[in-house]
């Protein structure tokens, strides 16, 4: 089940947000594990002893090293479960690849391995909910957070339908406060209504309609130059709008709940270098890998010559994590290079003057537009073969292959994705920062009557949209 459908918006939504309310609060996490679990197995139910299986295993060893905290048997427990964790997480994901990758090298050496090997199903949201677990019992070891003994809370936390499927990577400590004690209210609850309108226009308005023109580029044999930066436009629009937008409604289902979730986004693609757009782009995954992995690798502690292969080690796990794809792996290392790059150059966070501004802006947009062609291709070849088009190898105009695929509506969607990147900025007013703990921060949203009645207008048109769509997942479901 998914967000933009709807079976959700219809049907599910309504009769769990009816029966949530109608808990009393002492239930109400109990409630919440049902209608996830619901929400969960509208995929496949039998994964959902997997769900569970996570949640008592890392609940289970948080508890352990709690208990045991001044034995050396604690450090083992946080190895044991973390070692549980990856191992979940990498058959499931990356045990396909593995094999696949094993044959390739054997095929190019002109042997034929023979071997019958069953593809693994990779679990819908296991990359989300094992990172919560990790990040989970490594907290309990750090005393960042006490071990609940409150099973259903832990387990409400890990399956809280919001969060499940693609995030935020979210920590218990955020949330632990908000299980005992959250606030329900018509503000509350209509701020929420809000931010799900938001993402679900993004989504469906923006990112669907957007996303048939750059299928369209990306499946050419022989793209041009104009159709292959036409087609990277529409996937850097189709991509940010699509998470974005994701996120945003998964900040608005939680607030309806009573939750307040830290937000994935804050306008990333006005960064004014790599290391600013990682602020600002799928920010709990970022601070995930920067507190769980670059940190614990050493980060800047250990001379320069360690803190870039730090950075550059984290993305490339941080690209791995993405997908069981070599795709990911470069893409990761990309972007791990240009920010060892931009430490040692000792850049300015921000130019001095407006055309510097402008330029570096533009540069790192740039950037970030070269490492979406290795995120969307399917492989290394068509990687490089689309690079060669950009650099105009197939000829400079758009190819009537692709003209005749271009519509109104799609051109339309991407300029329009265009200019709310531009005047994003301008809409930050209307956020206030809600600390939650540490360095973990919420916003609060407060919209004028005018914005308010105007994303209304806009949701319908969206849901209209919806219902003569065909099928359309996030993108970050695969993740």
């Amino acid at each position: 089940m998914i967000f933009a459908s709807p079976i959700f918006l219809f049907l599910f939504l309504p009769l769990f947000l009816a029966a949530y309310y109608a808990t009393p609060r002492a239930w109400k996490s109990a409630t919440i594990l049902l209608g996830s679990s619901i929400f969960y197995a509208w995929w496949r139910a039998d994964f959902l002893v997997l769900l569970y299986g996570i949640i008592f295993w890392n609940w289970l060893v948080a508890v352990g090293i709690e208990k045991w905290r001044q034995r050396p048997a604690a450090l083992w427990l946080l190895r044991a479960g973390i070692a549980g964790d990856l191992l979940t997480l990498g058959y499931f994901k990356y045990w396909n690849f593995g094999v696949n990758s094993f044959f390739a090298i054997f095929m190019k050496a002109g042997s034929h391995p023979t071997g019958v090997f069953d593809k693994v199903i990779l679990p819908i949201g296991i990359s989300f909910f094992v990172f919560h677990g990790i990040s989970y019992i490594v907290d309990v070891w750090r005393k960042d957070t006490p071990a609940t003994r409150n099973l259903f809370n832990f387990a409400a936390f890990i399956t809280l339908f919001p969060h499940l499927i693609a995030g935020p990577v979210l920590r218990y400590k955020d949330l632990a406060g908000q299980f005992n004690n959250r606030k329900h209210s018509p503000e509350i609850f209509s701020e929420g209504a809000y931010r799900f309108m938001q993402g679900f226009i993004k989504k469906v308005l923006i990112a669907d309609t957007v996303a048939p023109l750059s299928d369209a580029a990306f499946a050419l044999a022989s793209p041009t130059l104009a159709d292959a930066w036409l087609g990277c436009a529409a996937y850097t629009v189709q991509l940010y709008f699509d998470f974005a937008g994701y996120s945003e409604m998964a900040v608005g289902l939680a607030l309806m709940m009573g939750f307040r979730f830290i937000e994935n986004f804050n306008m990333p693609y006005i960064s004014q270098s790599i290391t600013e757009f990682w602020r600002r782009w799928h920010i709990s995954l970022s601070t995930w890998l920067r507190d769980y992995l670059y940190i614990p690798l050493g980060g800047n502690r250990k001379g320069p010559v360690r803190t870039y292969v730090n950075l550059t080690l984290t993305m490339l796990l941080g690209g791995l994590w993405h997908g069981a794809n070599w795709t990911f792996i470069l893409w990761g290392g990309w972007h791990g290079a240009l920010l060892a790059v931009e430490r040692l150059l000792r850049l300015p966070a921000e130019a001095a003057s407006i055309f510097g501004r402008i330029c570096r802006t533009a540069l790192t947009l740039l950037a970030a537009m070269l490492g979406w062609v290795l995120f969307r291709a399917p492989n290394i070849a068509e990687a490089g073969a689309f690079y060669k088009a950009m650099a105009g190898a197939n000829g400079l105009d758009m190819s009537a292959d692709l003209a005749w695929q271009v519509k109104d509506i799609s051109l339309l969607a991407l300029a329009a994705g265009a200019i709310v990147i531009v005047i994003q900025p301008w809409f930050a007013r209307y956020r206030t920062p809600v600390r939650l703990s540490g360095e973990s921060v919420a916003m609060k949203t407060a919209v004028p009557l005018w914005l308010q009645l105007s994303t209304a207008a806009l949701f319908l048109v969206a849901v209209t949209r919806l219902l003569a769509m065909s099928y359309s997942p996030f993108l970050y479901f695969q993740f």
